[in-house]
């Protein structure tokens, strides 16, 4: 077996926040843009607030924190199945702090903080050991130059 295995995503991203001068000036335009793949639902998206971005619509910022979460859980349930630990709910409440510095900025952290429920019985030392090894496999948590912490909670039921 070993090996690796590539897959590729391939995704449209079209600018629709043309006033009608274009990029004239930084006041000019809007953030918004529309993220399409394939028969996927379109994503509307913007730039985040702090940078004259459109609050109702998610921003890059927004979907790394999604990402990051979303990727973390998805290893979680496939680890738990395998596992014989049966989860009844997952709710994560993750956060991202990003600084701005010099002509940019990055990210110093994403937090997340999923609140497992799981079924009568459930072994919780093994539930919770199985968070470490979802993140050590978390494709996104793995691909990031910054830290992926996880702080589960608990509902035994």
């Amino acid at each position: 077996m070993g090996g690796s295995r590539r897959h590729q995503y391939a995704v449209h991203v079209q600018w629709t926040g043309n006033r009608g001068e274009g990029t004239r000036d930084y006041r000019a335009y809007e953030r918004a843009h529309r993220i399409t793949a394939g028969v996927k639902p379109a994503i509307e998206a913007s730039a985040d607030p702090a940078f004259r971005g459109d609050a109702g619509r998610w921003n890059p910022e927004d979907m790394l924190v999604a990402s990051a979460s979303a990727c973390h859980m998805l290893w979680y349930l496939h680890l738990c199945a395998g596992a014989g630990i049966v989860v009844t709910d997952y709710r994560d409440e993750a956060a991202g702090t990003m600084v701005e510095a010099g002509d940019g900025g990055h990210f110093l952290e994403i937090v997340l903080r999923p609140k497992v429920s799981l079924a009568p019985g459930s072994d919780l030392a093994r539930a919770r050991a199985l968070h470490e090894q979802a993140h050590a496999r978390c494709y996104i948590a793995n691909s990031v130059n910054f830290p992926v912490r996880c702080e589960p909670t608990f509902d035994t039921g």
